[in-house]
């Protein structure tokens, strides 16, 4: 049996995972880091606590499965996306916390560009100019940071995203690299090219040296140290952005598929094969994935920034429940929401809207509303969120979506899963490996050393865990999302 090792690098945690040939999990472990937030609107994370979470989730789950390092035929790499890192190419140290995508720091950057210069920007990305992106960080670090200042000088710098330094860590000869998914959601990577475009550099000043080589998403980019956690030399053979990864997982491989993932965001995407479709929907324009040297698949996505992070903050900030599946029980505990509605705009709206100058809003509230149905109208945003990107990309491709497949931890919420039916009046597909990401990075590094041979073999795998069917009738749901688009309202021009 052969086994391959995923490491899914996350906005709220490290987990290591580990797979058989049939795509079954043998092992797994996860660790949270922590959110670091100076103040409003920044959201950074240690680069430094990311290594040993790590290094200890690989330990703990080879343990967990009586396995070592050397049982390994691969390893592939997932991670949180934009989420930008700086670092010295001599001593390897970090030059500043990570900034992460959900950080908004960076807007006065990008509002000095004009509208010719914007709509440049994105013809080449397929992105808007948003703080989200990774380039505007670079800038911000590049302007704020002496470290990486005294870097530029002595050419001593190293920009990346996670992936970029997770490999950088784990390699043997230190090789800075990344994979086309990561790179096109840097707004510096040329979406026709696949190469980092001279001119994109220039408008965020960012030098070009500073970055890593664009790669596939599955090949042999190096071997990880044998005196390091592994303990043996591994083929670093699949490098996919967490949502690209999932898309794999998923076995989207052709035009028209499509997945969505629920995570500390959601994030829906669909296959749009060789063809670049540039939205006009609110949609992103980005990489899904390149195999090898088979033609790079492209792809449609809808981004939403909060959907688990309102959990995290009814439980962390509100303390309405005590740990996250609480609020599976107490959102059951009330037949409906009691008329509240909660637009979770924390740092703004992401797709379809684009807002950056929503704020989260509550509304609806009377003297009888309970913190359950708070916690109803939670789960419901994170759905009608779902709505609102799932109707834009129909309209955008042409293509209805006849079953949604989902993927993510707050899969396992049936009564999320059921108002997710309910709400898009559509049929909602859980696989059995829900963590179609790490699956996903897995099957990126096993393709390219052979334990699977072709993407027919992968197929063959797939097996659907639970599926959910609407309930509640096309006017019901047609009232909420009238509500629903109300409170949407309310949420804009808070700052």
């Amino acid at each position: 049996m052969s086994y391959v090792g995923a490491i899914d690098q996350g906005t709220t945690s490290t987990r290591f995972m580990i797979f058989d040939q049939t795509g079954k999990v043998i092992s797994a472990s996860q660790i949270e880091h922590a959110q670091i937030l100076p103040q409003s609107g920044w959201v950074e994370h240690d680069p430094l606590e990311i290594l040993r979470a790590t290094d200890h989730v690989i330990k703990t789950a080879l343990q967990g499965a009586g396995l070592t390092g050397a049982d390994l035929v691969a390893i592939g790499i997932t991670n949180q996306r934009e989420t930008t890192l700086a670092w010295s190419a001599v001593t390897g140290a970090p030059l500043h916390n990570a900034i992460v995508w959900q950080d908004t720091r960076s807007q006065s950057i990008l509002d000095k560009f004009d509208r010719p210069q914007r709509e440049k920007i994105s013809y080449k990305t397929g992105l808007p100019l948003a703080p989200y992106f990774s380039a505007s960080k670079m800038s911000w670090m590049l302007a704020n940071c002496e470290a990486v200042k005294r870097a530029v000088e002595q050419q001593d710098l190293r920009f990346g995203t996670v992936d970029s330094w997770l490999v950088w860590n784990l390699s043997e000869e230190n090789i800075h690299v990344t994979d086309v998914s990561n790179a096109s959601r840097t707004l510096l990577m040329n979406l026709e090219t696949l190469e980092w475009d001279d001119e994109l550099l220039q408008a965020f000043g960012v030098p070009k040296e500073s970055l890593g080589t664009i790669k596939s998403s599955s090949e042999i980019y190096g071997y990880t140290k044998v005196n390091g956690v592994f303990g043996a030399r591994i083929p670093i053979a699949g490098i996919v952005g967490d949502q690209h990864a999932a898309l794999l997982g998923q076995l989207c491989f052709e035009k028209g598929e499509s997945k969505t993932t629920y995570g500390t965001g959601n994030f829906a995407l669909i296959n749009t094969g060789v063809e670049i479709i540039r939205s006009k929907k609110g949609l992103l324009t980005t990489l899904a994935f390149k195999l090898g040297d088979e033609p790079a698949k492209y792809a449609l996505e809808g981004s939403v920034a909060v959907t688990g992070s309102a959990v995290q903050w009814l439980r962390d900030q509100l303390g309405i429940i005590q740990k996250s599946s609480d609020i599976e029980a107490l959102a059951a505990s009330v037949p409906t929401n009691g008329g509240v509605y909660f637009v979770p705009a924390f740092s703004g709206l992401f797709a379809p809207y684009w807002r950056g100058d929503a704020r989260g809003v509550l509304v609806g509230l009377t003297r009888a509303s309970t913190k359950a149905h708070i916690a109803r109208a939670t789960l419901e945003a994170i759905c009608y969120q779902t709505h609102d990107v799932i109707r834009a990309m129909e309209e955008e491709t042409g293509v209805s979506i006849k079953v949604l497949r989902v993927d993510g931890g707050i899969t396992q919420n049936q009564l999320c899963m059921q108002i997710q039916a309910n709400i898009l009046q559509t049929e909602v597909s859980r696989p059995i490996v829900s963590e179609t990401t790490a699956l996903g990075a897995a099957y990126a590094a096993g393709l390219a050393v052979g334990v699977w041979k072709n993407k027919e073999e992968l197929l063959s795998q797939w097996q659907e865990s639970s599926r959910w069917f609407p309930l509640a009738t096309a006017v019901e749901a047609s009232a909420g999302l009238k509500q629903w688009n109300k409170a949407i309202e309310r949420s804009l021009n808070w700052i």
